[in-house]
């Protein structure tokens, strides 16, 4: 049944064993306007060469393990039929000896008893698989936990620009007597970054805390070449932020931004953007009023055209 099995695998994998074909890579580069040079085709042309070597030995491999598992099927096929031969002889001697259902009994008997050594020897082998396993995660937990650590030591010029960019932006919004830190570890299943405002766990703090948090990983992927050059967030971020925080976020995203040469784009509702301006941010400077053009024939919002008694 085993090899059986496997000779079914393998005819299937030769059927999947296919070249692949490349010839429209050229036509779409010359539809994205990229001429290939000489130089790119023979590159195509030698891994096409070496995929069709891979392919060709790999079919070859298959068939020959084909062709031995299809002899070994046919030999026990053989020696099936003659041990079935060799049963049934010494069955129709039993039956003249008249033991033949003593012996029926005591073969059912035995396979029940065979069947349950056989599920013993499993679940023990299964049980003693299992135990060993469990000791190797956790010794490979350790070893890449340590791995983490030690990665983090060497990066700790990194990870210290990034702490500080959030204590910094955290204390611009809420003062330089709010504790706040931005913790990195190695944890026992990923790296763990955890971002902090001291606070009362209100919703707004939590908010103010992704924004810091996004801030920092802004900047710090676009200082190093790692990031666009913009950060956007919607209007739920502000959702249950005091008014003096949001104008605070607004004047401190657009003060980091023209000093790190970046853009922040944020869609929030009219309100929460009169009140901001209330406590002391102006934000008509920065505001993109959206045009529809769906009167016309060829215009419309995201493709999507409207019928409307009036506009704004």
């Amino acid at each position: 049944m085993i090899d059986q099995h496997n000779l079914e695998e393998l005819q299937a994998a030769v059927t999947e064993t296919t070249d692949v074909e490349v010839d429209y890579l050229e036509p779409v580069y010359r539809e994205l306007g990229v001429i290939l040079n000489d130089q790119v085709r023979q590159r195509f042309e030698d891994v096409k060469t070496f995929h069709h070597s891979v392919v060709r030995n790999r079919r070859r491999f298959l068939e020959e393990e084909i062709a031995e598992l299809t002899e070994r099927l046919q030999s026990r096929r053989a020696e099936r039929a003659r041990l079935g031969e060799d049963q049934a002889r010494l069955l129709r001697d039993l039956a003249e000896g008249g033991a033949l259902e003593a012996l029926t009994a005591l073969q059912t008997a035995l396979g029940r008893e065979e069947a349950a050594l056989q599920a013993l020897r499993h679940r023990f082998e299964a049980a003693q698989t299992l135990e060993a396993s469990a000791r190797q995660i956790t010794a490979k937990s350790v070893e890449l936990q340590q791995a983490v650590d030690t990665d983090l030591q060497e990066r700790r010029r990194q990870t210290d620009e990034a702490i500080l960019l959030f204590s910094h932006y955290a204390q611009r919004l809420y003062g330089e007597g709010r504790e706040a830190y931005l913790a990195i570890e190695a944890g026992r299943n990923s790296l763990t970054i955890t971002p902090r405002i001291d606070s009362d766990g209100s919703r707004g703090i939590s908010n103010m805390v992704i924004f810091c948090f996004d801030l920092t990983l802004a900047v710090l992927a676009h200082r190093h070449g790692r990031g666009p050059d913009f950060l956007i967030h919607d209007s739920q971020l502000y959702d249950g932020v005091d008014d003096r925080q949001v104008a605070a976020a607004l004047k401190l995203a657009a003060e980091v931004t023209a000093e790190e040469n970046l853009q922040y784009i944020v869609t929030i509702n009219t309100d929460s953007l009169g009140m901001a301006a209330q406590r002391g941010f102006d934000p008509e400077s920065y505001i993109r009023s959206p045009r529809l053009t769906d009167e016309h024939e060829t215009g419309g919002l995201f493709g999507f055209r409207f019928k409307t008694a009036g506009r704004k």
